[in-house]
């Protein structure tokens, strides 16, 4: 209706503090960032809805309301939405409205079980709806925001340890110091060649994110390299050790989610890649646990 209609009106959504909240830089594409406020599990929801009528005309309507939406969108599944949160607020009877009017409104202690995504295939958002019900066609306005979920840090802490190797050509050790790791974490470890006969050209670590979305039959699962790190340029020898040390600071990571709504998981791997002169590449992947820590 929008391509043939232009909107007879303009609806601003204020949240209280919005200027002194922390906000998050949230990716649309590759190229466009939006700094989108942020809140966490059960903290309140408020704010202020502007209506303002276009050229001062009186504007006739069936209702204004607000609504705070959980919901999962799923690319893969011809791009359906699955609301798993949705509290709503009468703000206006049906009338007139001629000059600008605000009203305010509140979703208390909100639950928010699931923290925000923006995935490959699949996003989960939460977000703001204003609606000002017309007989034409409804006016509806957006305004997002981003929801953080907080961990307990785990009280064992346990490493990995995985040899690979090549039968009579290549054998090496490496360890990690725990498998389990905050965003804000340091990777630590080393590598140690028991055996090398091949002629290594330089050797890599990743981070990287496998996204599984849908169930089987129909289930997508999509990869994406989140960090790249060179750790030895030239050829080891027999004996040498190599350590890492890996800070997940700077990086834009996201903790580890496990079938959030029976929709989608993510789970983390760093993978070592060891690159000879012949450019083949031999690798090893572990799988790590990422949380957000409090």
């Amino acid at each position: 209706m929008a391509l043939f209609f232009k909107s007879p009106l303009d609806i601003e959504i204020r949240l209280d503090g919005e200027d002194q909240r922390k906000h998050v830089d949230v990716r649309l594409d590759k190229r466009r960032k939006e700094k989108v406020p942020l809140f966490v599990d059960g903290e309140t929801v408020k704010g202020t809805v502007t209506v303002r009528p276009k050229d001062g005309r009186r504007l006739e309507h069936i209702g204004i309301k607000v609504q705070f939406i959980g919901t999962i969108e799923m690319f893969s599944d011809r791009g359906n939405t699955y609301d798993f949160l949705t509290l709503g607020q009468e703000l206006a009877a049906p009338g007139e409205l001629q000059h600008p009017e605000s009203f305010d409104f509140e979703f208390k202690n909100v639950e928010k079980q699931f923290e925000s995504y923006n995935g490959i295939n699949v996003r989960l958002r939460y977000f703001v709806r204003v609606t000002v019900g017309r007989r034409m066609a409804d006016v509806i306005r957006e305004k997002d925001l981003w929801v953080y979920s907080y961990n307990i840090p785990p009280d064992t802490v346990s490493s990995i340890k995985m040899d690979v190797g090549i039968e009579d050509c290549l054998h090496i050790e490496f360890e990690y110091s725990k498998s389990r790791y905050h965003l804000k974490d340091v990777i630590v470890g080393r590598i140690y060649f028991l055996l090398v006969r091949l002629k290594i050209k330089h050797m890599e670590l990743s981070i990287i994110r496998r996204e599984t979305t849908g169930t089987p039959p129909n289930q997508y699962n999509e990869s994406e390299t989140l960090v790249r790190f060179e750790i030895m340029d030239g050829a080891p020898v027999r004996g040498e050790t190599i350590p890492i040390r890996l800070f997940l600071g700077g990086f834009d990571l996201t903790p580890t989610y496990r079938d959030v709504n029976k929709k989608f998981s993510t789970r983390t791997f760093l993978s070592l890649v060891l690159i000879d002169e012949d450019a083949r590449r031999y690798f090893k992947q572990s799988e790590i646990v990422l949380y957000r820590q409090p």
